[in-house]
C-alpha cells in the first residue's frame, strides 16, 4: 500500500512537472528574418518580435499573426468593366506591394491582403471607365501608372506601399473581336490603295514630262521609237512591226535621218564596221 502511494505521488508529480514544462516550451516562437509578429499583452499592443528565438508568455501574451515584410504580389481582375466609350472588358492584373508601416498594418485594418485587393480592384475599374477601349489597349504601362498611384494613396493609412500595378491581359467580347479585325484588314486594304494611287499619280507625273521633253524636241520622239523598234527586233520573234507614219520618209526620195531610211543607214554603217574590223584582224594576223 505504502509503495503504491509513493508511486501514485510519483507519476502525479512527473504529470504536473510535464505539464508545466509543455506550458513553458508552448510560448518559445521561432520567426524567419523578414517575418514580423505583433506582440499583445492582455489585449493591448506592445511592439512586434522577431526575428529569430522570441519567448511569447502563455495565456497573458498573444501572437495573432505574421507580417512579411517582403515584397508581395496579388492577382485581381475586373469583371464587365465598361469603358468610356461603352464596350465591356475583363482585364487581368497583378499588384506589387509592402507592408512598410507595422503598426499601421496591425491597428488600421484587419485583414491588410484583402484591402488592398479590393482597393486595387475599384480603383482600376474607375480608371478604366475615363479611358476609351483604343486607349486602354494602347497605353497599358500609363493605366497601370496612374492606377499604382491611386491604391497607394488609398493604402498609405493602412502601412502598405504599393510599388508597381501591371496589367496582363484585356479581354474583349468575340463579336467585337471580329469587328476590329475586319476593321484592321479594311484599313491595310485602304493604305495599300493609297500607296497604289501615289505611285500612279508620279508615274503620270513624270509622263507627262517625258512628254513635254518630246514635244519641245524635234527628234526625240523619232528616237523614241527607234529605240522601242530597235528592242523588238532584238527579241526576234515578232514578224508583224507596227510602225508609225511620222517615221516615215516625207515623201518620195525623201532621206530622214531618223525615219526609217536613216534606220536602214544606220543599220548599213554597223555592217560595214563590223566587215572592216573583220579584215583588219586578218591582216594583222
Amino acid at each position: 500500500m505504502y509503495i503504491s502511494a509513493n508511486l501514485g505521488e510519483i507519476i502525479g508529480i512527473s504529470i504536473a512537472v510535464l505539464f508545466v514544462l509543455i506550458f513553458f516550451l508552448s510560448g518559445i516562437k521561432v520567426f524567419k528574418e523578414w517575418e514580423r509578429a505583433p506582440y499583445l499583452v492582455l489585449g493591448r499592443f506592445r511592439g512586434f518580435k522577431g526575428p529569430g528565438i522570441v519567448y511569447i508568455v502563455p495565456l497573458i501574451s498573444k501572437v495573432p499573426f505574421v507580417i512579411s515584410t517582403r515584397l508581395q504580389t496579388q492577382a485581381f481582375k475586373t469583371e464587365q468593366t465598361l469603358t468610356k466609350d461603352n464596350v465591356p472588358v475583363n482585364v487581368d492584373a497583378v499588384m506589387y506591394f509592402q507592408p512598410v508601416d507595422l503598426e499601421k498594418v496591425v491597428l488600421n485594418v484587419e485583414d491588410y491582403i484583402l484591402a488592398t485587393t479590393l482597393a486595387a480592384q475599384t480603383t482600376l475599374r474607375e480608371v478604366i471607365g475615363g479611358i476609351t477601349l483604343d486607349e486602354l489597349l494602347a497605353e497599358r504601362e500609363k493605366i497601370g501608372t496612374i492606377a499604382r498611384n491611386i491604391i497607394d494613396q488609398k493604402t498609405e493609412a493602412w502601412g502598405i506601399k504599393v510599388t508597381s500595378v501591371e496589367i496582363r491581359d484585356v479581354l474583349i467580347p468575340t463579336a467585337l473581336q471580329e469587328a476590329m479585325s475586319r476593321q484592321a484588314a479594311a484599313e491595310r486594304e485602304r493604305r495599300a490603295r493609297v500607296t497604289l494611287a501615289q505611285a500612279e499619280y508620279e508615274a503620270a507625273a513624270k509622263m507627262i514630262e517625258a512628254a513635254k521633253l518630246y514635244e519641245s524636241s524635234k527628234y526625240g520622239l523619232e528616237l523614241r521609237w527607234m529605240n522601242i523598234l530597235y528592242e523588238l527586233g532584238l527579241q526576234g520573234k515578232g514578224t508583224l512591226m507596227l510602225i508609225p507614219t511620222n517615221l516615215m520618209p516625207a515623201g518620195p526620195g525623201a532621206v530622214s535621218p531618223y525615219g526609217i531610211v536613216g534606220l536602214r543607214e544606220v543599220a548599213e554603217m554597223g555592217e560595214k564596221k563590223e566587215e572592216k574590223t573583220g579584215k583588219e584582224g586578218l591582216t594583222a594576223k
